[in-house]
């Protein structure tokens, strides 16, 4: 009888500590949101609970004959989605044949047991799977499996059973997204037409699979593809792949994500919602394939965009449409830039276009003294977010206005005025026409200042308020950020262009052309000056931040003459340093690193500097190789590419032959992809060439270099200093260790920045005003080795990269040079070349692997885009709308 009890008593144990309740489903489903996270919390909740290595659900897939793993801890995480069996396939499959639970010991001696390689399930010995049961329906297979050899007693089997019962509901909901199934097609065309696959790396290598070879001809365009595959060829081809079940997956995150309401912007910026941001960027770097960018400033934006949509922060881009995008670049025999521009089908691109709250296409119309400039609007999904871009190639225009959004950074200045005043003024009409009604208007950079004038006339028409009540009313709704140190990069027009094209708008306004004229007057004693784009922007805007700390001190001296009687330090420009978009930077094989040793959804949090301490608990051996793994595609690549320009060039084939293998995959690997701007001094490691010669033909510890990157049109000193390069290139004494890559675009710097050991930055301190590629090597384990200019100066701690310099400058550039050349390689071979061959009898460089784990935990997390936008949001974006809940900050 005591021994009835005993047993009782220990059942009841059991009882208490597997069940799972109704309310901890409610709760993880309250913390999830989604039935794909929701999933994931009850699959971990579950393995802790009963105390097993792996916890899997298996949801039945639509044709009742195939299950598709949905959510597993313990079991590779790429295999979501992917991972597929049928019913008469192995144990899961018994369990929903059966449709009763099956309990195994040891799983290789069962009949039934059948190994996926893919999955990483190799290590474990015992089995218990539950059916999924929901309203008397089959919904799919719940699974505990363990490492040591386990023989699961009656009442676990029970109280798993009882759990499947609990759970079974939020499989039956993520089972009904995909119970009409819409042929493949539609769901491609649904993915295609919304940038988020091109950060979501199973999306996007639905397309790669579909037609590999034409996904890198098109430039990994999806639009382009699908419109070249016939729609029985698309079902033909993902019935041959079994592809179905992994279309549907993403097609059911992607719907997830989009109609998510749990989420950051949603606890932190709800006032942004009927009123959202309006950021105006003259360039939007989203992707290689949708080529309206140049450089830096661009890919800055389009990572801004991005994370807004993964916070969920309400916002919408407005730029412009180039139909010829920037030039593509092509060197000659003499390393000599050639410029190539290349018309853009809008066919072929995720855009259509903007509807107005009217019910029709929305055009905008501007008047200027020599005539009026119209434009249509484009509308591109971006995530959660809307990209808007105007493009004047319309009936209506004269035929250099049909030009004149062609081209990025083309032209003289009145092109560029042009350009600007449909960025501006342009993109504030044609918001109003889609019925949007911005809480903030944030202007990255210069060259969409004009729209703070615009929005003035706007509230002086409507309001019926005085010129000076106006700017009060939208400055204080108005953030602006200016990105460059340099004078050049600031824009400025004479009177007479100034007049041309503002005229009307100044009539509009009430404002002779003198008063115009002072709000972008740098100098207001010199009335004959020339209007800049800045300076008007810094007096119309309540808040204005550079791109770094040291870039904010420097754009205080800058334009601290804007603001007499305060000193250098009271100077309104504050600081927010740039980060990067990680889902688009890092590389998906250190995303599966990171989602094995950081936890699922990791990357929600990549603001969180707790996340990134689990680099700590990787294998130094498993990083290492998986930064060769990537070294090696960077290096496979160049080739590809060195072979390809050099046929294109008609050289010989010897020359092809030997291009073909040029590279060590065991040299140290230093890579430099940027503008050409000289300033950038791309050509400051070409200082010492002796020393550079005996660097890169040292047998023992060699070094070779990967150069990209564009020089202007127009600057021909910076096409200089890239012929310099690439001529060296040609020299048999360092042909096979100095490779340029031509037409440096976001699919070359990819490669760059994630397979590169060493990434190098050397501008002249203090011209870099943030940069953000070396921020994009970071997540994926290289180091930097930079002046300490820019992002740098506040990154470095003195283990986690190295530095050129103790930031220190010269008012003599040449002599600023030399000593930065000479500590450049002072650096390199005192310690980079040495730490890099400092190996352990196990061949891995113990003190470089450090390192990289320092630079991941130190910097991965500060310097993101998601921690950028969480930063304008807050200090920015909800103190314009006015949705702080408390400020002690005005003096009165």
């Amino acid at each position: 009888m005591a021994e009835i009890s005993e047993t009782h008593a220990m059942s009841s144990d059991r009882d208490v500590n597997y069940v799972l309740t109704l309310e901890e489903i409610s709760n993880l489903a309250q913390e999830g949101g989604k039935p794909a996270e929701t999933l994931m919390n009850v699959v971990e909740l579950i393995a802790r609970r009963f105390q097993t290595d792996v916890c899997s659900a298996y949801l039945l897939e639509p044709d009742r004959a195939n299950l598709v793993l949905a959510a597993t801890l313990g079991l590779r995480p790429h295999c979501i989605g992917t991972l597929r069996m049928g019913l008469h396939e192995g144990l899961a499959g018994l369990v929903a044949e059966l449709v009763r639970p099956v309990a195994v010991e040891q799983v290789q001696m069962h009949p039934r047991f059948k190994y996926f390689s893919e999955s990483g399930e190799d290590a474990y010995q015992s089995f218990l799977g539950v059916p999924l049961i929901d309203r008397g329906v089959l919904q799919g297979v719940l699974v505990v499996q363990t490492i040591a050899a386990r023989k699961f007693h009656e009442d676990e089997v029970r109280m798993l059973t009882y759990a499947a019962s609990q759970v079974a509901p939020v499989v039956s909901e993520a089972r009904t997204l995909d119970r009409f199934i819409a042929p493949a097609q539609e769901r491609l065309w649904s993915l295609a037409r919304n940038l988020w696959w091109s950060w979501d790396q199973d999306s996007s290598n639905l397309f790669l699979d579909l037609d590999p070879l034409r996904w890198r001809q098109l430039n990994h365009n999806p639009v382009a593809l699908l419109s070249e595959i016939p729609l029985a060829a698309i079902e033909l081809r993902a019935t041959e792949l079994v592809l179905h079940s992994r279309i549907n997956y993403a097609y059911r995150r992607q719907r997830e994500y989009l109609e998510a309401d749990r989420t950051w912007g949603a606890t932190h910026a709800g006032v942004l919602r009927p009123r959202p941001v309006a950021y105006f960027s003259a360039e939007f770097g989203l992707h290689e394939s949708i080529p309206v960018y140049s450089g830096g400033l661009g890919i800055l934006a389009g990572d801004h965009i991005k994370s807004a949509s993964d916070l969920d922060i309400p916002l919408i881009g407005v730029g412009l449409f180039y139909s010829q995008g920037y030039f593509r670049q092509q060197l000659d025999t003499f390393g000599w830039q050639h410029e190539e521009y290349i018309e853009n089908n809008t066919n072929d691109l995720p855009m259509e276009l903007a509807i107005g709250a009217n019910g029709e296409p929305v055009t905008v119309k501007i008047v200027t003294r020599s005539g009026s400039i119209h434009a249509k609007v484009w509308r591109t999904k971006v995530g959660r977010c809307d990209l808007l871009l105007l493009d004047s190639n319309v009936a209506g225009n004269a035929p250099e206005d049909r030009e004149l959004t062609s081209r990025l950074y083309g032209g003289d200045g009145r092109v560029r005025i042009r350009q600007e005043l449909l960025l501006g003024v342009g993109g504030v009409r044609a918001l109003k026409a889609m019925g949007i009604t911005p809480g903030v208007l944030h202007l990255n950079e210069g060259h969409s200042a004009f729209a703070i004038l615009e929005a003035i006339r706007e509230h002086m028409q409507d309001e019926g308020l005085a010129f000076a009540e106006a700017v009060s009313r939208v400055s204080r709704h108005a953030v602006f950020t200016t990105h460059t140190p340099v004078p050049a990069g600031h824009d400025r027009f004479n009177g007479d262009l100034i007049e041309e094209h503002l005229g009307p708008l100044a009539d509009a306004l009430g404002l002779s052309h003198e008063r115009l004229m002072e709000l972008g007057l740098e100098d207001a004693g010199n009335p004959g000056g020339e209007f800049c784009m800045t300076v008007m922007a810094l007096k119309l805007c309540r808040r204005a931040n550079a791109v770094s700390a040291l870039h904010g001190e420097v754009s205080r001296a800058m334009w601290a003459g804007l603001y007499p009687g305060k000193s250098e330090e009271m100077v309104p420009i504050g600081h927010i340093t740039n980060g990067v978009h990680v889902p688009t930077w890092l590389a998906p094989q250190m995303f599966r690193l990171y989602d094995r040793h950081f936890g699922p959804g990791w990357h929600e949090q990549s603001g969180d500097a707790r996340i990134w301490e689990g680099i700590e608990k990787v294998d130094d051996g498993e990083l290492w190789e998986t930064h060769l793994g990537l070294k090696s595609q960077l290096l496979d690549f160049v080739r590809r590419r060195a072979v390809a320009q050099s046929l294109r060039r008609g050289e010989p084939p010897e020359l092809l032959q030997r291009l073909s293998r040029i590279l060590s995959p065991d040299a140290l690997t230093i890579g430099f992809a940027r503008r050409f701007a000289t300033y950038k001094r791309a050509n400051l490691i070409l200082a010492d060439i002796e020393r550079l010669l005996a660097m890169v033909n040292d047998p023992k510890r060699p070094v070779q270099f990967v150069f990209a990157g564009k020089a202007h049109p127009h600057d021909h000193p910076g096409k200089c200093v890239l012929q310099q390069i690439a001529n060296l290139t040609r020299d048999r004494e360092f042909a096979d260790k100095i490779v340029f890559v031509e037409d440096y675009d976001i699919n070359v710097g990819r490669y760059f920045v994630q397979g590169v050991d060493v990434w190098l930055n050397n501008p002249r301190r203090p011209l870099e005003a943030s940069g953000t590629s070396g921020q994009k090597v970071v997540l994926n384990g290289g180091l930097n080795l930079s002046v300490l200019d820019g992002w740098w100066a506040e990154a470095y701690d003195g283990l986690n990269g190295f530095a050129i310099g103790n930031g220190r400058t010269h008012s003599n550039w040449d002599l600023h040079d030399s000593r930065d050349g000479e500590e450049l390689y002072r650096v390199l071979r005192e310690h980079v070349i040495p730490l890099y061959y400092q190996r352990d009898p196990d061949g891995l460089p113990r003190g470089w692997i450090k390192r990289m784990k320092r630079t991941i935990r130190t910097l991965g997390w500060r310097f993101n885009a998601n921690r950028m936008v969480m930063d304008y949001t807050l200090k920015c974006y909800v103190p314009a709308a006015g949705g702080t809940s408390a400020d002690m900050t005005a003096t009165f």
